[in-house]
């Protein structure tokens, strides 16, 4: 992380940015598993509003520093409605460190439906490795007369490894449409796209370059208890991991709209019980500091709550934890008659119906 430039600032907006800092760093340390080279991995998914729609006169540099912050706690943040200007996603990686960091990004969705909309994939490349196969979905037609209607927004999938697991990891924003549950737009989306991944998994047992699928990002899905788009997902074998079923992932606290859903493909993937989401505003950019952003605000004609959704989001960061080291069931397995294949990315086995083993979270030293 690289904070220099906030010397930059007038000093009682410096102060202001450290101080919210340093609540926010104790914050994260508190709730949030230590990040360890080999051990885990920390998967984020995150609804960043309107990155960067420049409404409002655009994020404030302590809004971007908080941001950085955010997401160097994790190991690979799926971020939605990144915007067609780069900027505020190039800042967010100078901040981080572009030395350490890196981003894959798609283009530009566009029409009145894609909104102007790119997603992206930060990872941090001492823990993550992108293995080159990235893609946006297009959903197929069954035949040349019947062409189908393609998703608002495109979905993106890129292929990483991290540690002995392997996976797919698919980002979306599924169309939000009408205020209500189960939108007829969103259903279809959701349901055409959870069955296109679930057959290409189930297609290809025994293809060695076939891996694990999470699907995340924002499916707009009311509540997972009851919404029939949340059905369809868990129909075409999606699971959404307990540690996060009951977390609410809006700004208010009154939705669910963020997943992370896995289907497994072989026996190198693990949760370890641990996820969440993080609620920043507890730290940055609070209710009891409204009088302190007057003049950043400049008398805009919105409530403060309304415009800090414009500084940070009105998402929350929806995040899980993964076992990545399987080094001792590899060496167990060398001692058996048939050892498997040296690589540690070897094939995986057939599709397991089973969900994936949770392990206890191993101990890791402290940051």
């Amino acid at each position: 992380m690289f904070y220099y430039q906030l010397k930059r600032l007038g000093a009682a907006s410096r102060r202001r940015a450290v101080e919210g800092l340093q609540r926010l760093r104790a914050q994260l340390t508190a709730e949030l598993p230590a990040k360890s080279l080999n051990e885990n991995l920390l998967l984020a998914s995150w609804n960043v509003r309107e990155f960067d729609s420049r409404k409002f006169g655009g994020r404030l540099p302590e809004a971007m520093h908080y941001i950085a912050e955010i997401v160097s706690r994790f190991d690979l943040v799926a971020v939605q409605e990144v915007r067609e200007d780069l900027r505020a996603l190039e800042r967010v990686h100078e901040i981080l460190g572009a030395g350490s960091w890196d981003y894959l990004v798609t283009d530009v969705t566009y029409g009145r439906q894609g909104n102007g909309e790119r997603l992206a994939f930060l990872y941090d490349t001492r823990k993550v490795r992108f293995t080159r196969v990235a893609g946006e979905i297009v959903l197929p037609s069954k035949s040349k007369s019947s062409p189908v209607l393609q998703m608002a927004r495109t979905p993106y999938v890129c292929s990483f490894q991290a540690g002995w697991t392997r996976f797919d990891l698919c980002t979306v924003h599924i169309y939000y449409g009408a205020s209500k549950p189960d939108d007829p737009q969103r259903l279809a989306e959701v349901d055409a796209l959870a069955r296109l991944l679930s057959t290409e998994v189930a297609r290809q047992p025994d293809d060695p370059m076939a891996r694990n699928v999470i699907m995340l990002g924002d499916f707009n899905i009311f509540d997972r208890a009851t919404d029939e788009t949340m059905k369809r997902l868990e129909a075409a074998g999606f699971v959404v991991p307990p540690e996060i079923r009951a977390t609410t992932t809006n700004a208010l606290g009154n939705k669910q709209y963020d997943q992370i859903a896995y289907l497994r493909r072989d026996g190198r993937f693990a949760l370890t019980g641990r996820g969440g989401v993080v609620d920043y505003y507890k730290s940055v950019f609070r209710e009891a500091d409204e009088d302190a952003y007057a003049l950043d605000r400049g008398g805009k004609g919105s409530s403060f709550r309304d415009w800090r959704t414009y500084q940070m989001s009105d998402h929350r960061v929806l995040w899980v934890e993964l076992d990545t080291d399987f080094t001792a069931e590899y060496l167990d397995a060398l001692l058996q008659s048939s050892p498997p294949p040296l690589d540690p990315s070897s094939a995986p086995s057939a599709v397991p119906t089973e969900a994936p083993p949770t392990r206890a979270p191993r101990r890791v030293r402290p940051k």
